[in-house]
């Protein structure tokens, strides 16, 4: 009997335990939040800054199965998009959480302050749709998959 109660303590403690307990919807879109803050142009100058918040220092962003880039190359690429797209606004609509991992549906919109991947310039904006699936350790993004629908906003940019 006291072999069972001692393995019925140990699981049911196991089981509640805060590292194994599943993250609320808001403390999710609070974790990831900063990183979604940097993508805004209206805080350009604190870009980097967000992005280490919300990120561990090992942290990989994937856009595709086997393209990832580590926490400064995005930093810089994010520094890129903002300065080419002077009033880009990035919202996250919806989150969604399983175990460690959040999904995230987000909105992203601007025009672009010239030519922008491959479209020339005509003063139009853009709104795309990302998802984005970051997996969370320790209260930071440790790894992230994303993708934009960029070929629409070009599509946008480009038509008459």
């Amino acid at each position: 009997m006291k072999r069972v109660l001692a393995l019925y303590m140990l699981v049911t403690t196991a089981a509640l335990s805060p590292a194994r307990a599943e993250m609320t919807v808001e403390a999710a879109r609070s974790t990831v939040a900063p990183f979604y803050k940097a993508l805004n142009a209206a805080f350009a100058p604190q870009s980097a800054d967000l992005i280490r918040q919300a990120t561990a220092p090992d942290w990989t962003s994937c856009r595709e199965n086997d393209v990832c880039s580590g926490r400064d190359e995005v930093i810089a690429g994010v520094a890129a998009r903002l300065k080419s797209v002077p009033d880009l606004t990035w919202q996250i609509k919806d989150v969604a959480v399983a175990g460690n991992q959040v999904t995230v549906r987000g909105e992203a919109t601007g025009k672009p302050a010239g030519p922008f991947m491959g479209a020339a310039y005509s003063g139009k904006s853009f709104k795309v749709m990302s998802i984005d699936i970051h997996t969370i350790e320790n209260g930071r993004m440790v790894r992230s998959y994303h993708v934009e629908d960029w070929i629409g906003a070009v599509r946008q940019l480009s038509t008459e």
